[in-house]
């Protein structure tokens, strides 16, 4: 395991366990060692009779490497599953455990490890003259028909990086876990996920004075779905909203290692009627026409919106009744009706939150979002660009790049980093211990790079334009039942499209699981396997794939080494390059380069 920064040593001190344990610990039958293990006893709060939780001490997260293997897992799932403990279904969600909240500041980083982090670990993939995984984040399109000219399509084909771009600063890629995750045993797994991470960091920030960072308050969020009525509205009335999305290929797929929620919220006057007050419809109505305005779309269909609280006669018919499908707009409505609308532009004020969780497992083996986070996204466009104003971005971008200068943001810890494109962006991850913190400089940077200055993006983001169109994809993300849609402009469903381009389930090829499931000895999908599958059942892992993967990404909290690579590889990877030799590096036929829209005809 490399060393290559400081934040790394404090994960590496002995582990000792307590003289005397918490009188209130309430561990499983059969896990206790294991939680010592890997350091649980620091990670849960006791509650006292009153049912409030009661803290307990943090400790230091062991060196996985001292403790002794657990036994190998029965060979069937059910066999598996009927050895672990979950949280009892009849007190559910009431009796999970909550993390401990350490520190919320990010810790000191003297000096930057990696000046190139905006570079993701995906773009170092080796594609052999055939495998194009770079087409999902690199495209140009017709110069007039979008705000973004970032026009990189090139980049599918050539290693286009600089002299320190060049080395492949990603060093876990390429580490083994397999030693180390054979010491985390898999209840200790399901005992970490099913705690929550998140309301501690809420009651933390809370408590701080002087805070200048966006707090992130949505009352039961840890719970995913059940923060959010059928309809995806927060029931907390803080004006979030869930939306369900396909996933992006396919970093972002739950066998990959992670799953994820994606939530919006208007600022308040897009939530307000003509006379200043809430109005659910009117809300409804300005959602419903910025999805229009991202997908350049001239009609949708609506959960049923009343006209006369939108103020605004939604549907073309000269009429203000309740309708469940409108046009486009000129201008958003209700208390935002002075607001213009702009093809493929979020209006200024718009929020997102990501939530980046891990891969969660249900007492009957299916795959689900968990309490625990792995991390938490904030974005907040702040400053609205016109499509001109952007075109001038693009274009020093593009000059600053052909000097030779590197990558460069505004990193302020508490209020966010501006990635000179209009948007403030601001992370949480883990500390050693398991509770969120606030990113680092350097960390912040990854996000950047996908949030700044690539083809793909409509506005600087993902999931939003990949969102089930319409009143259909309001509502908590569920994969379940949703189909493998193509993007905008193919025929084939996108899953299958994208894994005949890349020759596996992941950008690296290294997803066995995905390999035996799906494809062909040629690295090619099979069709009649593929097709008429749900999203679901493509791209979820087995339970034992799932149990580890978050044992590889438990070892990267470990060691806080987030800078040298987030992804959960349990094996080291082999498609993947470690240093490009731009000389030497073979360029990808013309004819394997694809047009890819992140939009999808639903």
């Amino acid at each position: 395991m490399m060393q290559l920064h400081p934040l790394s040593q404090a994960a590496q001190q002995p582990f000792a366990a307590p003289a005397v344990l918490p009188a209130c610990l309430n561990l499983k039958k059969g896990t206790l060692a294991a939680a010592i293990g890997f350091g649980l006893i620091g990670l849960v709060a006791c509650q006292d009779d009153s049912g409030s939780p009661q803290a307990q001490p943090t400790m230091a997260q062991p060196d996985l490497a001292t403790d002794t293997p657990h036994t190998p897992r029965p060979e069937s799932t059910e066999q598996l599953l009927s050895t672990l403990t979950f949280p009892d279904s009849n007190n559910y969600p009431n009796n999970i455990q909550k993390q401990v909240q350490g520190s919320i500041a990010a810790p000191s980083s003297p000096r930057i490890y990696n000046l190139e982090a905006v570079i993701p670990p995906q773009c170092y993939t080796k594609h052999e003259n055939k495998y194009n995984p770079c087409m999902t984040c690199h495209q140009s399109y017709d110069p007039l028909s979008r705000p973004n000219a970032m026009n990189d399509g090139d980049l599918q084909r050539a290693y286009a990086f600089s002299d320190i771009g060049k080395h492949n600063h990603w060093s876990n890629l390429f580490e083994d876990r397999r030693t180390r995750m054979a010491k985390i045993s898999d209840q200790a797994v399901i005992d970490y996920i099913y705690t929550d991470n998140y309301s501690p960091l809420v009651e933390r920030i809370n408590t701080q004075t002087n805070w200048q960072d966006y707090v992130p308050n949505i009352a039961n969020f840890q719970l995913g779905a059940d923060a959010f009525d059928k309809t995806g509205f927060a029931k907390d009335d803080s004006g979030w909203v869930a939306f369900n999305y396909k996933p992006f290929p396919s970093t972002f797929w739950p066998t990959n290692g992670s799953t994820d929620d994606v939530i919006v919220r208007l600022p308040a006057a897009f939530r307000q009627s003509c006379d200043g007050q809430y109005s659910k419809d009117a809300y409804l109505a300005n959602l419903s026409i910025m999805e229009m305005s991202i997908k350049d779309l001239t009609t949708i269909s609506t959960l049923p919106i009343d006209e006369t609280k939108a103020c605004q006669d939604l549907n073309g018919d000269n009429q203000l009744t309740t309708v469940t499908q409108i046009k486009a707009q000129d201008h958003y409505v209700g208390g935002a009706k002075d607001r213009q609308t702009h093809k493929m532009l979020y209006p200024e004020g718009v929020e997102f939150i990501h939530s980046v969780r891990y891969v969660g497992i249900k007492k009957d083996g299916e795959i689900f979002n968990p309490p625990r986070f792995k991390e938490l996204r904030y974005m907040k466009k702040s400053q609205f660009y016109s499509e001109a104003d952007l075109r001038s971005r693009y274009g020093k971008e593009e000059q600053e790049k052909a000097g030779g200068a590197l990558p460069s943001y505004t990193y302020r810890a508490e209020a966010g980093s501006s990635n000179n494109f209009g948007w403030v962006l601001q992370g949480y991850i883990e500390d050693k211990t398991g509770s969120l913190r606030q990113q680092t400089q350097e960390e912040t940077a990854f996000c950047m790079g996908c949030h700044t200055t690539i083809g793909s993006t409509i506005d600087q983001t993902f999931a939003f334009g990949r969102k089930v169109t319409g009143a259909k994809g309001w509502g908590y993300i569920n994969l379940k039942g949703m189909s493998d849609a193509p993007n905008v402009g193919m025929q084939q469903g996108e899953i299958f499209n994208y894994m005949s381009a890349v020759g596996g389930g992941d950008e690296f090829r290294q997803n066995v699981e995905m390999l035996n499931r799906w494809f062909n000895d040629q690295n090619q999908p099979i069709a009649d396997k593929v097709k008429g599958k749900d999203v679901y059942t493509l791209i979820t892992p087995s339970v034992e794939r799932a149990l580890d993967l978050n044992k590889a990404y438990m070892t990267i909290v470990a060691d806080q080494d987030f800078i040298q690579g987030r992804d959960a590889n349990i094996t080291p990877a082999t498609n993947v390059y470690q240093e490009v030799d731009e000389a030497t590096a073979p360029v990808l036929p013309e004819n394997k380069t694809r047009h890819y829209d992140i939009r999808l005809d639903w």
